[in-house]
């Protein structure tokens, strides 16, 4: 058996494609056009060169964007003040802050700054309460795009075992509270989770955000199994993720990492953003 290879690449593009088309007819029929402000506080070269991808990919589609930086010595006060004027700036569909922040800002503070309006990444207590109740306005980028990679693939997931490795805010729990809606029966296990190999054998779709290279062995994973690789670490200089490669020899279907959740986050930020204007002006 080789898995079917969930191609998130492939997936992102079909979504920008449909997205310049309703921006195109949406300007031409009056409409205001989206923007998307990227605030990114200190100077680390990961993170401007994700937050330049992220503003190309909103640019392609004829979304606008605006940069805006704070120096890594930058307080709490500070980065929710600039929060705060984006906010306040009518031209402004969504906000998005690149994560991490440095250590003496707190990210708490800073994302329920940001105007649930304007929150592309879903992450203020409002928006995380709404996807809680099942009644979500914003998906977080990441989560959305896996069911994205799962419903166009044509993976089962109603009355399927679900199992999710990871129990972060920004992955973890919403991707198992929009399994939980697709109507899977979900396990989110963890550092602390006892039995963790056999939990993952029982699972139909199992996804992976624990950030711990090849974590996912063979012997975990169901034959037949969806599997979805969150995952980013860096071996010998190249980025891989969580799951061992020889897992696609057992699994039915797989992402491939790196090209397979990536580019279907990109995707989703952009959607969002796009959402986010449709909100506000209709």
């Amino acid at each position: 058996m080789t898995a079917q290879n969930l191609d998130g690449k492939a997936l992102a593009e079909s979504v920008y494609a449909s997205l310049e088309v309703k921006l195109r007819a949406r300007l031409e029929g009056g409409g205001t056009r989206p923007c998307l402000a990227t605030l990114l506080v200190g100077d680390d070269a990961a993170s401007a060169t994700y937050v330049r991808m992220k503003q190309k990919n909103a640019e392609r589609v004829g979304i606008a964007s605006s940069d805006h930086r704070l120096p890594a010595s930058a307080t709490t006060e500070e980065v929710v003040a600039l929060v705060s004027r984006l906010n306040a700036n009518d031209a402004v569909s969504a906000i998005l802050v690149q994560m991490p922040l440095p250590p003496q800002v707190d990210a708490e503070a800073v994302v329920e700054a940001i105007s649930p309006v304007k929150d592309v990444d879903g992450l203020h207590p409002f928006n995380a309460g709404r996807l809680a109740l099942g009644e979500p306005f914003v998906k977080p980028c990441t989560p959305a795009g896996i069911m994205a990679l799962l419903e166009h693939h044509d993976v089962p997931v109603a009355g399927r075992r679900a199992v999710v490795v990871g129990r972060s805010n920004l992955v973890g729990k919403p991707i198992a509270l929009l399994l939980l809606q697709a109507h899977a029966t979900v396990t989110v296990c963890h550092s602390r989770t006892e039995g963790i190999d056999a939990i993952c054998r029982e699972a139909d779709v199992l996804v992976s955000a624990i950030g711990k290279t090849f974590y996912i062995e063979p012997g975990w994973v169901k034959p037949g199994a969806a599997v979805i690789d969150v995952g980013v670490s860096r071996l010998d200089g190249r980025p891989v993720g969580d799951v061992a490669p020889a897992v696609a020899e057992v699994a039915g279907w797989l992402t491939p990492s790196p090209g397979g959740v990536g580019p279907m986050t990109r995707a989703m930020l952009v959607s969002n953003t796009y959402d986010a204007e449709v909100r506000r002006r209709p």
